[in-house]
């Protein structure tokens, strides 16, 4: 394998990629798909996370709340009022700070916060509520503060938003349409046309095309990944730690692709393959979809272990403890997928030559 031929082979990837119908597909499908499901429920031109409060001392926090560009905070002069108000949805989250917040806090006292929860509410304005409140506190103090929130449910009861539930779903499609389909087809392309035959005569390897095709599936998978979370304003608070996790989905899709490639020999095979696959590749997002199936059903599928820290990081404000175990899995099924991958790559040449 030599990185030389592979930068060649890469530029005309880059080159006639664009012209592959599945190049194209991959990229405008889930931007669509995305928007549509923004427009009709009504996502796309969301407001800003509201943060109602009622100071019952007279704390800085919430002059330095108000003094925010990303977050709307309002302030109550009752509970009551608040209450309705997170009631009806004005606001996403009311807190009350109790009397002498500011002196407790700075003396590193633990101190408790209620916090009325709109059940309707985005779970990405939660996040950003529940950040924003840790660093103003944090700002404040000018250290970690043990502060405890206890969470309050109002309106119909928590429900999670159909936005929320369907991200899992664009952001597995970007990610394994790039990154499976494309490298795929354009293998099953070279077949078709014999291309693979002729290289056996030449320099360059069946694992210097492969690569190269895989590269371009990898670069194209993890942008796509990166985009949809943009539109959707999911990005989280741990965007490096999000990037990785997409990375790690990259690889994987391209590795799956890369298989798929290898062991099908015509279009119409490889579509009939990706219908089935695609059941199973999916299935975890049920899980997402519909709260109410256990999610023991969803560890079954090797996909789980990408979308559950992709949730996890963006819709739920968790960080690296709370998704630690399952990366560890995802890197562990990379690692396998890396060896059948080499396996599959023999039988390719064996079929080149």
């Amino acid at each position: 394998m030599s990185l030389k031929r592979v930068r060649i082979l890469l530029g005309k990837e880059f080159l006639h990629g664009p012209k592959n119908y599945i190049f194209i597909f991959s990229i405008v499908a889930p931007i669509i798909i995305s928007l549509f499901f923004s427009l009709i429920f009504g996502t796309l031109f969301s407001e800003k996370a509201k943060l109602g409060v009622v100071d019952e001392g007279s704390s800085q926090l919430v002059p330095m709340a108000q003094e925010l560009d990303s977050l709307v905070t309002r302030e109550y002069g009752t509970v009551s009022e608040m209450k309705q108000a997170v009631e009806t949805g004005a606001v996403d989250i009311g807190i009350v700070l109790p009397s002498g917040f500011d002196s407790s806090v700075m003396q590193g006292e633990r101190i408790e916060i209620t916090a009325y929860v709109w059940g309707e509410s985005l779970a990405k304005n939660r996040t950003i509520i529940g950040v924003t409140i840790a660093d103003l506190v944090r700002e404040l103090t000018g250290q970690e503060a043990p502060i405890e929130m206890e969470s309050i449910t109002l309106g119909d009861g928590e429900s999670i938003p159909w936005n929320d539930r369907l991200l899992p779903f664009i952001v597995l499609m970007a990610v394994f349409l790039g990154g499976l389909m494309l490298p795929a087809t354009s293998v099953v392309n070279e077949k078709e046309k014999n291309t693979l035959e002729a290289l056996v005569i030449t320099p360059t390897t069946i694992g210097d095309v492969f690569l190269s095709k895989g590269i371009l599936g990898f670069i194209l998978s993890l942008f796509m990944g990166i985009l949809i979370l943009v539109l959707n304003q999911a990005f989280g608070t741990e965007p490096l730690l999000l990037t990785m996790v997409l990375a790690l989905g990259a690889v994987m899709a391209v590795e799956l692709g890369m298989i798929l490639g290898a062991l099908v020999k015509d279009f119409t095979t490889l579509f009939a393959v990706w219908k089935f696959g695609g059941i199973l590749l999916f299935a975890p997002v049920f899980v997402y979809l519909f709260p109410q199936i256990p999610e023991w059903i969803g560890r079954i599928f090797p996909t789980y272990y990408l979308i559950q820290p992709i949730v996890e990081l963006s819709q739920q404000g968790g960080s690296w403890p709370d998704i630690a175990i399952n990366v560890f899995i995802l890197i562990g099924l990379d690692l396998i997928l890396i060896a059948v991958v080499m396996l599959t790559l023999r039988r390719v040449k064996q079929y080149a030559t």
